[in-house]
């Protein structure tokens, strides 16, 4: 099922929305044993909160038994020492009491914390798990709420509740019986009236929930206007095309109605207080009237204490009753709650080390081969069909073909982020299936269009590559990145931050700190992905300068579209439509009339006479 994040916002009223009914989980055996299951490590934590909540329940009535006896024996009794006494002992038990609570609150909290504390943890490391289909198939934004929204909730749902229930229902069924040890006749007059109590509770709140959810919904919007048109490309874009007055307008309108609807949710609010203050004083004037015809028309033996202890506890039901009649939709979120979050767990695993997979003893060579290869990213959609091809160590391929022809999923099978459906991906002569996958990853590094830098200083984005990499290598992998020359006219050198996506760089300067990145891996196969499509002539100039000697001196595969890459690759392959239609070397290809003279004629020649002009 599915429900937005919007639904943790609204959690605490007592009404579901249409999507909620319609979606209600499926609450099975299954399901409760696997919630509990979260319990278990903190059974005895759970015991002492079960504890505490009935000893503060119990402990949280008796100072209305006790006022009674302060009235019939104290004050009407006239005896000041017993009054004293009473007095004493009630603000005894209600200081014990919130002692209690304090106690229970704590290990409820501290039981809630660590069971989001695991749970976030057991999320964290099965996303990581997951395969680059999850990523690219699910939406950023969910995948972001149930780690943190989602499993936020449990939390409240332990803390909230779970415990509230159990609170409520011994609070109600303690003041019942008290009630009915006083005066069963005034203790039933009591109950009649306390359903009553919940119309306009319920009435009014539904009001004010519609209106609440309309607000939401208007706050959506302008924190939708906000984050579009004050972000970096946001703002920018109205500039460029002078929207800046209609903006104004979008905005002033969204935020006009966010004031209107906060208006009328205020006074909903007030004019609920109202109603709600008028029926909770009906129950009691209806006890001291019964109460006072007992008192002076019977003989019931019922005492002025009595009926206001009985008042005093008709009080106290009435948070319980209300707050047990959203049981149900307190239930059904939790447990909505719950399935999303094992909707992501039960997610299966598809790219993940076999038992005893292989690290094998030897230098890694970064000989690649690929058997008859087939993949789709969905079944009845096939990206690739019959890939057959070997690199062999020392040697560089280049990977040609037009956009979408399938070059970056070739890219993407040599270090697992997919698995084939047919043949076999190889390296060094090893199924990359067989081996393990931190070793096959470690000995591969690719530098790819989309350069990726973390908000953090250019040292932290280069360390990520080595943790324990020496200044002297640092500064010999910017050197062949030919970045070294811009880390040190920054004032603080490495240090320097680049900023959210190194938005502080420009292109060229994230690329080559990306392949310096790369180079300080040290890996056994390089592979550029375009590596330099993102570059100036200079940048690029200087690039293919750091290149070229590692093409001559490692294993290598390069995706490009710039001819003096291609022509420093030992073979060219041709991919169109998910197939290689045509390879060998430059001269060959370039005379065939076929794909790769088309690209050649189209591509690769214009950006050669740009690059010599």
């Amino acid at each position: 099922m599915s429900m937005g994040p919007g639904m943790g916002r609204m959690g605490r009223n007592g009404f579901l929305t249409e999507e909620e009914k319609n979606n209600r989980p499926k609450v099975s055996k299954e399901l409760l044993i696997r919630i509990f299951s979260y319990l278990k490590p903190y059974w005895k934590q759970m015991i002492l909160v079960l504890v505490c909540i009935v000893a503060s329940s119990l402990m949280s009535v008796l100072p209305s038994l006790l006022t009674g006896r302060i009235i019939d024996e104290g004050l009407i009794g006239r005896d000041l020492q017993k009054l004293i006494q009473l007095i004493l002992l009630s603000l005894g038990v209600t200081l014990g009491a919130n002692l209690i609570g304090v106690l229970e609150s704590y290990l409820n909290t501290w039981v809630a914390q660590h069971i989001t504390f695991d749970m976030r943890n057991a999320m964290y490391r099965h996303l990581e798990k997951m395969s680059q289909r999850f990523f690219t198939s699910n939406n950023q934004g969910d995948i972001i709420t149930r780690m943190t929204s989602d499993i936020g909730g449990v939390q409240q749902i332990i803390t909230n509740t779970f415990t509230s229930i159990l609170s409520n229902v011994i609070t109600l069924v303690v003041a019942l019986v008290a009630m009915y040890q006083k005066n069963w006749l005034l203790a039933t007059i009591g109950i009649i009236v306390v359903p009553l109590f919940t119309i306009p509770t319920r009435t009014a709140g539904k009001t004010r929930w519609e209106i609440t959810r309309d607000a939401q919904e208007c706050n959506d919007r302008i924190n939708g206007i906000l984050n579009e048109t004050l972000s970096v490309s946001g703002q920018l874009l109205v500039k460029l095309f002078g929207k800046e007055d209609e903006e104004y307008g979008k905005y002033e309108s969204a935020n006009r109605k966010m004031i209107q609807l906060n208006i009328k949710e205020s006074m909903a609010g007030r004019w609920f207080r109202v109603v709600l203050n008028t029926f909770t004083s009906i129950g009691p004037m209806l006890l001291y009237l019964v109460g006072g015809i007992l008192i002076m028309k019977y003989d019931s033996g019922v005492s002025v204490g009595d009926i206001t202890v009985l008042v005093a506890l008709l009080g106290r039901m009435y948070g319980p009753v209300n707050s047990l009649l959203n049981i149900e939709v307190d239930w059904i979120r939790s447990m909505a709650l719950f399935t999303r979050i094992f909707e992501y767990f039960d997610m299966p695993v598809e790219i993940e080390n076999k038992e005893n997979a292989l690290i094998p003893d030897k230098e890694a060579a970064g000989e690649v081969t690929f058997d008859h290869v087939k993949f789709a990213y969905e079944p009845d959609r096939v990206i690739l069909k019959d890939i057959d091809f070997k690199l062999n160590s020392g040697d560089c391929i280049a990977i040609v073909g037009p956009s979408g022809s399938g070059k970056s999923t070739i890219i993407n099978l040599i270090p697992r982020l997919y698995d084939v459906l047919e043949g076999s991906v190889k390296f060094d002569g090893v199924d990359v299936r067989d081996l393990d996958l931190h070793y096959l990853r470690s000995q591969i590094g690719i530098v790819t269009q989309d350069t990726y830098l973390f908000n953090g200083t250019i040292r932290e984005n280069l360390l990520y590559a080595k943790n324990d990499a020496t200044e002297e290598e640092l500064i010999d992998a910017c050197k062949k990145a030919n970045i070294y020359d811009f880390v040190q006219n920054q004032p603080e050198g490495f240090d320097a931050m680049v900023g959210n996506r190194g938005l502080k760089l420009s292109g060229g300067e994230k690329q080559r700190l990306s392949i310096a990145r790369v180079l300080l891996k040290d890996p056994a196969l390089l592979i550029f992905d375009e590596a330099t499509s993102a570059l100036d002539s200079i940048s690029e100039a200087k690039i293919q300068e750091a290149i070229d000697p590692l093409v001559e001196s490692r294993t290598s595969i390069l995706i490009a579209h710039r001819l003096s890459t291609i022509l420093a690759a030992d073979e060219i392959l041709v991919i169109k439509d998910g197939v290689i239609a045509e390879r060998g070397v430059h001269e060959e290809l370039v005379k065939t009339g076929g794909v790769y003279t088309e690209l050649y004629e189209t591509q690769f020649l214009k950006t050669a006479r740009k690059e010599n002009a």
